[in-house]
């Protein structure tokens, strides 16, 4: 054990080597989201094919902010919804009523960024061509 590691406990260290080996982490946390979470992989698309259509809608920098934003948290919520559904399935494949309320409540967290999505590119369409 290193003496950063020994104080902090923390196995990323301190300072800006911790920065580093974060960032590291978070590349290694994109790759298996892609690699083992279709439902990543579709909401990536999505936001992909979207992401161009935001210069386009977008009435401000604001509500460009808006339509882009909506896109991260949509990834950001799916990201969190397969860790806790990794980390549910690392403790047991059985059924378990709480486990199960977990990836439930999870679940739920994504459904509402789709909501939200839906709700500010609906209105930014409409605004576009309707209004």
């Amino acid at each position: 054990m290193t003496q950063d590691t020994a104080k902090t406990n923390k196995v990323n260290g301190t300072g800006i080597a911790r920065i580093f080996k974060a960032a590291n982490c978070s590349m290694k946390g994109f790759k298996a989201a892609f690699k083992y979470e279709s439902a990543f992989r579709q909401e990536l698309l999505l936001s992909l094919i979207l992401f161009p259509f935001s210069f386009y809608l977008a009435q401000s920098n604001l509500h460009f902010i808006m339509l882009v934003a909506c896109l991260l948290f949509l990834l950001f919520s799916e990201i969190i919804n397969s860790a806790i559904e990794a980390l549910a399935d690392k403790i047991t494949l059985q059924h378990d009523e709480l486990i199960g309320r977990a990836k439930d409540l999870a679940s739920a967290g994504v459904f509402i960024a789709l909501i939200l999505l839906w709700l500010v590119w609906g209105e930014a369409v409409y605004t576009k061509f309707f209004a």
